[in-house]
């Protein structure tokens, strides 16, 4: 059965590592927000922060989601409402959701992956350490996993996720 897996987490967290090797591993369709709002963000610099990238990206998950692909979406996913965005497309979808947020309880750690972060997408610009300690972002306390990155590797990560989709 196809499944959405949404990542949550802030930036620095191992979202986008831990994406990609999943998704190479599951042959998925990978929903990348940060590529998304950078080609939004080329076309209208004012549009940075409006959250047009989830409900494009809720769009995007569920036609593949119709077509038997899995999807994993990545990107911070900070509060309830843009978690529900790919909840509600998997129910459109009659697939099955993942919810995985990916915390980083080492500060400096955290700090020093924010901080070495080059972006490799045309027109993304990453975040400053201080912005993202400002960051609005909630807890996702009822997420069906959480995976510490501070304490788990990339691939041990993709192999807990795996574990939970059976």
């Amino acid at each position: 059965m196809p499944t959405l897996i949404a990542l949550a987490g802030l930036p620095g967290t191992g979202k986008t590592s831990i994406a990609q090797a999943l998704t190479r591993r599951m042959g998925a369709v990978l929903l990348r927000i940060d590529a998304i709002d950078a080609a939004i963000w080329q076309v209208d610099p004012a549009r940075e922060g409006q959250g047009e990238s989830y409900l494009i990206a809720g769009a995007i998950a569920v036609s593949n989601l119709g077509l038997g692909l899995s999807v994993i979406s990545d990107c911070v996913n900070p509060w309830p409402v843009t978690r529900d965005v790919f909840l509600t497309a998997a129910a459109q979808a009659g697939a099955r959701h993942l919810g995985v947020e990916l915390i980083c309880s080492d500060p400096v750690e955290h700090r020093r992956r924010v901080q070495s972060r080059i972006s490799d997408l045309p027109g993304f610009r990453v975040p400053s350490w201080p912005e993202v300690l400002a960051r609005d972002y909630l807890p996702w306390c009822d997420a069906d996993l959480q995976i510490d990155t501070a304490r788990t590797s990339i691939s041990d990560a993709v192999t807990r996720i795996a574990q939970a989709l059976g």
